[in-house]
């Protein structure tokens, strides 16, 4: 089996399989977790690389294997042009990120942990924008938020970033279990999880008397996680983080994903 045949999860995996070593490696070098997740990045990008040519020729490349066929529950990835451009986007500016995070983190802050709960946010992030399944995005949204609050209480001896982070959890985590009100109902009106089936099904959504319900509950976890009104007020108190954080997280791609 080549590797094309399963270079998507292992282009969402590979962060989390990093962040322990990211965290390890200090041991050794205080800047070697820098080099780790940097490295780890560039790597993503060269799995990535050869199914580009493939998108940019209007392909839609889907990688599937059967797990939880009774609920639905696929492992199933999906890159096409629309994925492409968001996991171009974290990994670009992720590297950049994670660049300037060297310089910018005192002698005082941990870099292991820093890099490592950078690499987790990465990986779900990832996971988000080249998931077909659409339970396994809700897994990995998740995961955005519960990373997200570790980087943003990065610096635990402040209240202020502490406050942000619970505030932060608390509204996007909310906004996650809509979500996943909204995929479920997804689900039953379609009759499958899968991204693409729910794309050729506009019409028979549009046409169900739980379209409504539907439509409100996936709003809702969209609103929370890009932080629109009325929920916008998280922001703000989430910017307690390191800018690295804010950069990546608030500006770059979390909010994005919303």
């Amino acid at each position: 089996m080549s590797l094309l045949s399963f270079n998507l999860p292992l282009a969402a995996l590979l962060p989390f399989a990093a962040a322990p070593l990211a965290a390890w490696s200090t041991r050794y070098n205080r800047l070697a977790s820098a080099w780790v997740a940097g490295l780890t990045t560039l790597l993503t990008l060269a799995i990535l690389f050869p199914s580009m040519q493939a998108v940019f020729a209007g392909e839609t490349l889907i990688q599937q294997w059967s797990w939880l066929p009774a609920i639905g529950f696929n492992i199933a990835f999906r890159l096409d042009g629309l994925a492409l451009l968001f996991a171009l986007l974290i990994l670009l500016i992720g590297l950049l990120v994670i660049f300037y995070a060297r310089y910018y983190l005192s002698a005082k802050d941990s870099m292991g942990r820093f890099y490592a709960y950078m690499l987790m946010f990465m990986g779900s992030m990832l996971g988000i924008v080249l998931s077909e399944n659409l339970l396994q995005l809700v897994v990995f949204w998740e995961l955005t938020s519960i990373t997200s609050f570790l980087l943003i209480s990065y610096w635990q001896h402040r209240q202020d970033a502490r406050q942000g982070a619970r505030m932060a959890l608390a509204i996007t985590g909310a906004g996650g279990l809509a979500l996943l009100g909204g995929v479920l109902l997804l689900g039953h009106i379609v009759g499958s999880y899968e991204l693409t089936q729910v794309l050729a099904s506009g019409d028979l959504i549009r046409g169900h008397d739980l379209y409504l319900p539907t439509l409100l509950l996936i709003l809702l976890g969209v609103f929370t996680k890009s932080a629109q009104f009325p929920f916008h007020f998280w922001l703000p108190h989430a910017m307690a983080a390191p800018t690295p954080v804010s950069a990546y997280l608030h500006s770059a791609t979390m909010v994005k994903a919303g």
